[in-house]
């Protein structure tokens, strides 16, 4: 696999399994983060994450929840609307597959087209699931586990320098230490790579119920002193209890709390 770009940092500190994690800018006082997985922990982290979304089956790869009105595709279910469509939700399935297709993945010939998804509803979508496109496209996404989280760690390289900028900044510092102390644990790199393409960097003005996000700032935001994973896993479990009770009420996300919930848990190490 090849090494991945590294933003600008000083002050590296090494983590297990062959990940670096950088923190500052230069002369110390910018908010830059970078992020490189090892072979071995990529491969650790995207089967977690498989887990997490798809039970760890290459059927949960391709997925599209009803009520929703895209496609939720990959390890991190990472989301795809049909041609001309958009909605709250960011849309992360295209950037992947470009994100594979640079780093050398063979991206079926289909896929590589660009457009958005060619099923334009759900029904469709099931009514496909034995197709030639759909088989293929799990069998691509199966096969490029590492590489997804690697995609997903990037992710997490933007998140904070993002996060920093939407709060006040009285309230910077206690964002930062908090993301600082997770990463500094032996699994933390697995729960902020998860989370945040869980649910997001909680800087959307569009993910909001009644103005409360729930976005990893939302998480580190939540948390209070004691064991950094246990807080973080506690903050997280809270901020999406709080999604749900402030959710509308024919989304009936309530289904989906104990599973999430179930999530978090995975976080406190």
């Amino acid at each position: 696999m090849k090494a991945r770009r590294v933003v600008s940092v000083v002050g590296a500190l090494l983590f297990g399994c062959g990940a670096v994690f950088s923190q500052g800018g230069a002369g110390g006082g910018g908010t830059g983060v970078g992020v490189v997985l090892g072979e071995k922990q990529a491969l650790e982290i995207g089967r977690r994450i498989w887990k997490n979304e798809c039970a760890g089956t290459v059927e949960g790869l391709t997925s599209w929840n009803g009520g929703e009105d895209f496609a939720s595709l990959g390890i991190g279910h990472f989301i795809w609307y049909p041609k001309g469509r958009s909605g709250p939700f960011e849309e992360s399935f295209p950037a992947l597959v470009e994100f594979l297709r640079v780093r050398g993945a063979a991206v079926p010939a289909w896929l590589d087209a660009g457009g958005g998804c060619p099923w334009p509803d759900r029904q469709k979508f099931l009514q496909d699931s034995g197709g030639e496109k759909m088989r293929e496209l799990r069998a691509f996404l199966a096969g490029t586990v590492a590489l997804q989280a690697q995609f997903a760690a990037e992710r997490l390289e933007r998140a904070l320098p993002k996060m920093l900028a939407a709060v006040p900044a009285g309230e910077r510092e206690r964002v930062r230490k908090n993301f600082y102390r997770v990463a500094a644990q032996p699994t933390g790199m697995y729960a902020l790579v998860d989370y945040v393409n869980f649910k997001g960097e909680g800087t959307a003005a569009a993910e909001r119920y009644r103005g409360q996000g729930w976005g990893l700032l939302q998480v580190l935001e939540a948390m209070k002193e004691g064991p950094a994973l246990q807080e973080f896993a506690k903050a997280a479990a809270a901020v999406l209890t709080r999604r749900v009770e402030n959710s509308p009420k024919e989304r009936n996300e309530a289904k989906w709390l104990p599973g999430w919930k179930n999530r978090c848990a995975t976080y406190a190490g």
